[in-house]
């Protein structure tokens, strides 16, 4: 499954996120989702949110998916660090 594919459906899921998504085979991907949605959770909270936009395609078409979940401002705040 092509990267962008996996970043509609994330987007299509989540209202307003940001996301970026790479992969190097189309069956592992890196994914970077930016979204006010996440405010207040855990981490798991956050990766449950991405998973429940992918379905059933994880474990099948999407062999593994690492996560970075951040809010808006939390994703200001690394990049101002950076």
């Amino acid at each position: 499954m092509d990267p962008a594919e996996v970043k509609a459906l994330i987007e299509n899921g989540l209202e307003n996120a940001d996301v970026k998504v790479f992969s190097d085979d189309n069956t592992h991907y890196a994914a970077v989702v930016i979204a006010a949605a996440f405010a207040g959770q855990r981490r798991i909270q956050r990766h449950q949110l991405v998973y429940r936009c992918l379905g059933s395609l994880m474990g099948n078409e999407i062999h593994a998916m690492s996560i970075r979940a951040h809010t808006p401002e939390e994703w200001r705040d690394l990049e101002q660090a950076s």
